[in-house]
């Protein structure tokens, strides 16, 4: 048994724990039933069932698993591609993983070393502003390139 300041009043039957919450105008929620004896604590029931709320929205709303996309060309110039690494750089302080993409069209697909060489500098641009951590090697795919990054440490 909890009372509402948080502190231990030990094991006691639930006809005295119900007193108590009564006497206190306050209700009394069975924290965890997994454990013997169950866990039961007073609280006011709408504050519990807020903050219950509120923490499983914050675990929802982490950005740890999101992920933010930097598309390059294949014709990129080394000033876009300057642009690209300092929004990735915002991405990853943000806390965000950041997928990369060169997209290749037609003949471009053959020319998969000079696509690689340009992710490759995009790469080295962005490690100089922020540590990184390749989470998925450059992979070909249908459409071209992809890659995806996180902040090291």
């Amino acid at each position: 048994m909890i009372d509402e300041k948080g502190e231990q009043k030990g094991i006691m039957s639930i006809e005295q724990a119900l007193l108590m919450a009564q006497e206190r105008n306050l209700d009394l929620v069975q924290i965890t039933e997994k454990v013997y004896p169950p866990i039961c604590k007073i609280v006011d029931y709408g504050k519990y069932i807020y903050q219950e709320r509120k923490r499983e929205k914050g675990v929802k709303q982490s950005k740890a698993g999101e992920v933010k996309g930097i598309r390059l060309s294949f014709a990129i110039s080394p000033h876009d591609l300057e642009t690209r690494a300092n929004q990735a750089e915002k991405f990853l302080t943000k806390g965000y993983r950041v997928r990369i993409e060169l997209i290749l069209r037609g003949r471009q697909k053959g020319l998969s070393d000079f696509a690689k060489s340009k992710v490759e500098m995009f790469l080295e641009m962005l490690k100089s502003k922020v540590p990184i951590k390749i989470e998925m090697e450059l992979k070909k795919e249908a459409r071209g390139l992809t890659m995806i990054i996180s902040k090291g440490n």
